[in-house]
């Protein structure tokens, strides 16, 4: 087991993992690909590289509540409301699960993405593999998802000889704190680790306060939006007491509207956070005074949803294939 049970201190949450069971980082071995160049992409994996609006993220959501009423032996509309006042308090279900009621951080996130139809359930754009194959520099996988998943999904996905290394939640230690994104302490030691100067890094993301979060780093930033729905199924919200299929037509009736809709990415972003252990910034998404403002109605149709790109943004695409023919953007 690669993360140990924590104990319950003051302040932020805290585990003494053993030096012997320490995580390491996985490293992935003969990395195919274009990896010329001083550029280090440090690539999300959910909603960036695959689509998990569409079936993996409302799955979660369920997996998650199931398994807060099993600990507090109540049904899911009482652990919808105690996740919901979670991540209000601390910024992830996960952490307040961990500080009131002592759980394992494995067996919480090993339980959140138990997906025997995984196959059925990723979604890639064709030319994933070929677009991140000519993209120059090195790729890291950094994601808040648990490893086992991560190198699933990627497997699924056909992408995981395009990156040298998979960073998961479990290697998101640091001095005894589990510190997933959007944790500066966390980045800044990878960086030293893999021994990339900042302004040589590029984090692509589709969670855009956490791009915010890290452009004071001094790395560069790519917002992949194509993916995003309004539909929240990693940030938690109240659900009604409904059940089994009904449910499931539920989530589905509402994503079909969102789509017909074309809800704007201001929006979507709001409410998309992380999934695996959610997040560590309370403040999370934009407030309806921050976000950017919408295109006028006079702009042209294709542009008249899209928000602006935000000043700590370097490069706002929908997909890698758009960040492929962006790159020379940000010295690529």
């Amino acid at each position: 087991m690669f993360i140990r049970q924590p104990t319950q201190r003051r302040g932020a949450v805290r585990a003494r993992p053993s030096p012997v069971h320490r995580p390491r980082r996985h490293l992935l071995r003969d990395a195919v690909g274009n990896t010329s160049g001083e550029i280090v992409w440090l690539f999300d994996l959910d909603n960036t590289l695959h689509d998990a609006s569409h079936a993996i993220f409302p799955a979660i959501n369920r997996l998650m509540t199931a398994y807060v009423a099993r600990v507090l032996g109540s049904d899911e509309a009482t652990a919808s409301r105690v996740r919901v006042q979670y991540w209000q308090r601390y910024g992830a279900t996960l952490l307040g699960m961990i500080r009131h009621h002592q759980v394992d951080p494995a067996d919480f996130l090993r339980a959140a993405h138990d997906f025997p139809e995984l196959a059925d359930m990723v979604r890639v754009r064709r030319g994933l593999v070929a677009a991140l194959r000519q993209l120059p520099g090195r790729k890291i996988l950094v994601t808040n998802a648990p490893r086992d998943y991560a190198l699933a999904v990627m497997r699924l996905a056909g992408i995981e000889r395009c990156f040298e290394r998979v960073v998961a939640i479990e290697d998101m230690w640091v001095h005894g704190h589990l510190r997933p994104k959007p944790d500066r302490r966390m980045l800044r030691r990878l960086l030293a680790q893999t021994r990339v100067a900042p302004h040589r890094a590029v984090l692509v993301e589709d969670t855009v306060s956490h791009l915010k979060h890290y452009a004071g780093l001094g790395i560069r930033t790519a917002w992949i939006t194509g993916y995003l729905r309004t539909l929240a199924p990693s940030r938690p919200h109240p659900v009604a007491a409904q059940t089994g299929a009904t449910r499931d037509a539920a989530t589905r009736s509402t994503l079909a509207a969102e789509d017909r809709r074309h809800v704007g990415h201001a929006a979507q972003e709001r409410s998309v956070t992380l999934v695996a252990a959610e997040s560590q910034d309370p403040s999370g998404g934009q407030s309806a005074a921050t976000a950017p403002q919408m295109q006028p109605d006079h702009a042209p149709k294709t542009r008249a949803r899209m928000v602006n790109r935000p000043g700590y943004v370097d490069i706002k695409v929908q997909s890698m294939h758009q960040l492929l023919k962006q790159k020379r953007r940000i010295g690529s």
